[in-house]
């Protein structure tokens, strides 16, 4: 006895041809499984405070060779320590080890790192509670803690 190929199986084998041909693709499943927000530290905010641990310089990735000022910060919500870019000339003079910090989003595609900083995702923007950009151009002094 022959067996009928109607339409209902071939359907039902291209579903299920169809689902393992969406798992092999990379974006399909980071969106289904949410897992830019699983592995984000800031956990989804645009901004979050932590406590500056140290001070590091970041060597460029190729063409540049310059050292990029960075810091380590632990942010305050969940203890995750990460890599801070410190913009603008004389910021690293400015933010000392134990001062509380903001922290954003340099803005990178997709959420990545911007420019020749490797592994960099996020920017300095208020020391103590002060702009930063205020300080550096010198319209207040830094407050003591």
């Amino acid at each position: 006895m022959g067996r009928k190929s109607n339409g209902l199986a071939t359907a039902k084998s291209l579903v299920r041809r169809h689902k393992t041909a969406l798992w092999k693709d990379k974006a399909w499943m980071r969106r289904t499984l949410d897992l830019k927000r699983k592995s984000d530290p800031l956990e989804g905010s645009s901004m979050a405070k932590g406590i500056v641990i140290e001070k590091r310089q970041v060597e460029a990735k190729q063409p540049c060779s310059g050292m990029r000022k960075c810091c380590v910060v632990q942010l305050i919500k969940n203890g995750k320590q990460i890599s801070v870019f410190m913009p603008r000339t004389g910021a690293q003079k400015l933010i000392d080890e134990h001062d509380e910090v903001i922290i954003e989003c340099i803005g990178g595609k997709k959420g990545r790192a911007k420019g020749d900083l490797p592994g960099i995702r996020w920017q300095v923007i208020k020391v103590n509670g002060q702009s930063l950009l205020a300080l550096l151009s010198g319209k207040i002094e830094k407050a003591r803690k």
